[in-house]
């Protein structure tokens, strides 16, 4: 079978292999893929799904994105960091998107050049979003080494590692247009994606397990350093180092989930990869690669969620941009909003103890009671 299909699919030049139809219909019926019904009728439900996840993701990613723009106080390298990769991730659910849309019964329509601009899409942002956290990592992993930091040198720092992180994601994602692929050898193709060849599938995987691991032993360098200095904080005067340790073990408990999630949504992507590296027979679990790069793209929809429940000024950002007229004062500040409860004791006379309740700038109310005075405010 196999070689029936190399001998007709004999391809004349690049130029007519990247732009003929008929290429990527041989290619899909090689993998099993070419009589899957999805490619023959419209878009199924979970793909509908897919798309509703991913405009969240996109919608979700811009509120993060427009918070850290308009607030000075996150015109700092670090938070400058987490926005590429909020950008990443916005950018990951909108070419997702793309892709559903382009998939299904739209799938044999595409030239293999439309084709690889539409997966090497998803590949780019992806990494990106992946190549962001290990930036994240390595700023953090410096500005714990370095007390005091110079501005200028960490703005530098900034900047290289979000262009190295986009030069990298898109070098990678760029590989199969560039030639790293399958056209004319379809023994040796990928059967997730039937155009791409299996060396390339099985490098990204390297690729991205090296990202993984190296962000997991820079936190764990982090963790140690954070450990040591607190137990021996000789050098750096107590109450300082105490605030300064705080907020670090804060981070790095938001990073750890941030990391932990990572895993969880990619790994079974990368399991997948792997064993469509290995697979030499027919590996029904492969015709359901959507499902798992589904799962890793909850991860692009998870990120801006955990950065948001844990970091208090981002919270507090995001509400005052989405609720401003209702949650800010007249000089521009964020409301406080919450309830006090105090209670005093009184000398309880013949009548009974007074109970006072009040909110806001209503009119207090005395009620008496044989309990201890309980005063209620609402702050606004």
């Amino acid at each position: 079978m196999g070689a029936s299909n190399s001998s007709s699919c004999a391809f004349a030049s690049t130029y007519s292999s990247y732009h003929s139809n008929e290429v990527l219909r041989c290619h899909y019926n090689h993998t099993g893929k070419l009589n899957l019904a999805r490619y023959k009728d419209r878009l199924e439900p979970e793909a509908i799904a897919f798309l509703f996840i991913c405009f969240i993701i996109v919608v979700e990613n811009i509120i993060v994105l427009m918070a850290i723009w308009k607030n000075k106080k996150f015109h700092m390298p670090m938070y400058y960091l987490l926005g590429n990769l909020t950008l990443s991730d916005l950018l990951a659910g909108f070419t997702y998107m793309l892709n559903i849309v382009l998939s299904g019964p739209k799938t044999l329509s595409l030239t293999p050049l439309l084709w690889f601009i539409r997966e090497g899409g998803v590949f780019i942002t992806l990494a990106a979003s992946m190549i962001s956290l290990l930036a994240i990592a390595i700023e953090r992993y410096f500005t714990m080494l370095n007390t005091k930091p110079y501005y200028r040198a960490k703005r530098k720092r900034m900047f290289a590692l979000i262009g190295v992180s986009w030069v990298l994601s898109v070098l990678l994602g760029l590989l199969p247009i560039m030639g790293w692929n399958c056209l004319g050898d379809l023994d040796s193709c990928s059967t997730v994606l039937p155009l791409y060849a299996k060396n390339y599938i099985f490098f990204s995987v390297l690729v991205f397990m090296g990202v993984l691991l190296a962000i997991v032993a820079l936190y764990v360098r982090i963790f140690h350093f954070v450990k040591s200095n607190t137990q021996n904080p000789s050098y750096v005067p107590q109450k300082a180092y105490g605030l300064r340790s705080r907020k670090y073990m804060a981070l790095l408990k938001t990073v750890t989930i941030v990391v932990g999630v990572f895993i969880l949504c990619w790994m079974p992507l990368f399991v997948l990869l792997l064993i469509d590296f290995m697979c030499t027979e027919e590996c029904l679990v492969l015709l359901k690669a959507d499902y798992f790069l589904g799962v890793a793209m909850i991860n692009s929809f998870i990120n801006p969620i955990i950065y948001t429940l844990t970091s208090r000024d981002i919270r507090r950002a995001i509400l005052k941009l989405l609720f401003k007229r209702c949650l800010t004062t007249k000089d521009g500040q964020l409301r406080n909003i919450g309830i006090k409860i105090s209670f005093t004791k009184t000398e309880a006379n013949r009548q009974g103890g007074e109970t006072t309740v009040s909110s806001g700038n209503a009119t207090t109310v005395n009620v008496k009671s044989n309990y201890p005075k309980l005063k209620l405010s609402v702050i606004a």
